[in-house]
């Protein structure tokens, strides 16, 4: 069984773009529009092994996102990467306190980002 991980991100492009990566390392993928969109996706049984997320997208912020999901049953544990065009080092700091696990900058290269993923999931929960 493959790992599952959201994509959330308000542009279509970089959705289907992390989407293809994952898809073509093994992962599920599931896509959300913005923070608001993804929080409605992660419920108590979310089943969800990762979170790819965007800082900057209207109606609920990548960082706003982090501070719900940590509120939510079961969220706290949740591994949440920052796919994002900042690069802040307040904004940074401000994810991770918020327990995010990695920051990377748009754009990005696929296989960095597909390695990063591995990683934090666990190589063995994905096809290789």
């Amino acid at each position: 069984m493959s790992a599952k991980v959201m994509v959330v991100d308000d542009s279509l492009m970089v959705r289907q773009q992390v989407s293809r990566a994952l898809g073509e390392a093994g992962f599920e993928v599931v896509q959300a529009t913005d923070g608001l969109d993804a929080l409605s996706k992660v419920t108590p049984g979310h089943q969800f092994s990762l979170v790819v997320c965007d800082v900057n997208m209207p109606r609920m912020s990548g960082i706003e996102f982090l501070e719900n999901v940590r509120k939510a049953e079961g969220g706290a544990s949740l591994p949440v990467v920052m796919l994002t065009t900042e690069a802040h080092p307040d904004l940074i700091q401000r994810a991770k306190a918020l327990g995010a696990r990695g920051w990377i900058v748009k754009p990005f290269k696929a296989d960095l980002l597909v390695a990063a993923v591995k990683k934090l999931v666990g190589a063995g929960t994905a096809a290789a």
